[in-house]
């Protein structure tokens, strides 16, 4: 429980060396552009943060949401057989990162054309992700995971999926099979106003798969603790709508 308590404090404590490590970067690299900007600094330190902490929260969390895209998943509890439908169609991945959850799309794509499944295959996924060190590499995994003419790297934030003159192309409200978020809902701005306008992009029957932080159940002190710190916004894990 104390771990518990302390690892937020950890991994502020990570984005605070970050912090400095990255301004030191910078000005030993002449950068005083970026070093000068905050949108700009602030887009370098988050990816370098990011890069260092992704592989631990991928491997803690990739066994559950392999399974909540495979359509095993079903009121947060992972099952052995497809309880629900996998992600298909037109997806759209929201926080993209780095490319964190890529090789979790290719190995979805992979099993469903050597299972001889009647079920339709991922025919696009919109990776999208406004930060440029991050959409770098994100676009070099989606060229190491095979997925490229699949997976289109999307460099702008969700109020601009539409916008053609933002990133030279758009997406239509109304045309997206599935919306995939994995642990970005906790740190998107104006959360209730982002997920409205989300909304709008998925079909008539589309999906939302998602993977969230969550709200503490159980015991006294750790559901206190959260609360007074950041109240919740999901109550189950791996909540699929």
């Amino acid at each position: 429980m104390l771990f518990r308590l302390l690892r937020p404090w950890m991994l502020m404590s990570i984005s605070a060396w970050y912090f400095f490590s990255t301004a030191l970067k910078l000005l030993t690299s002449g950068d005083f552009r970026t070093l000068t900007s905050w949108p700009a600094f602030h887009g370098t330190w988050f990816a370098n943060f990011w890069a260092h902490i992704a592989p631990g929260v991928k491997a803690n969390a990739e066994m559950r949401v392999l399974a909540l895209l495979e359509g095993r998943v079903r009121e947060g509890h992972i099952y052995e057989e497809v309880v629900g439908q996998p992600v298909e169609g037109i997806v759209l991945e929201i926080g993209a990162g780095s490319g964190m959850w890529v090789d979790v799309f290719a190995t979805i794509a992979e099993r469903t054309k050597r299972s001889g499944s009647s079920a339709p295959p991922l025919s696009k996924i919109y990776g999208v992700e406004p930060n440029a060190q991050s959409a770098a590499a994100l676009q070099q995994r989606v060229k190491e995971s095979g997925l490229d003419g699949t997976y289109e790297v999307v460099p702008v934030g969700i109020e601009d999926l539409n916008n053609p003159t933002a990133w030279g192309t758009h997406i239509e409200p109304g045309t997206v099979d599935c919306i995939v978020t994995v642990q970005c809902l906790c740190s998107i701005p104006e959360p209730e106003k982002n997920v409205r306008l989300l909304y709008n992009y998925l079909k008539k029957g589309g999906r939302w798969y998602v993977y969230e932080h969550v709200r503490a159940e159980y015991g006294t002190v750790v559901p206190y603790f959260q609360g007074k710190k950041q109240p919740p916004v999901f109550k189950h894990t791996g909540i699929m709508v």
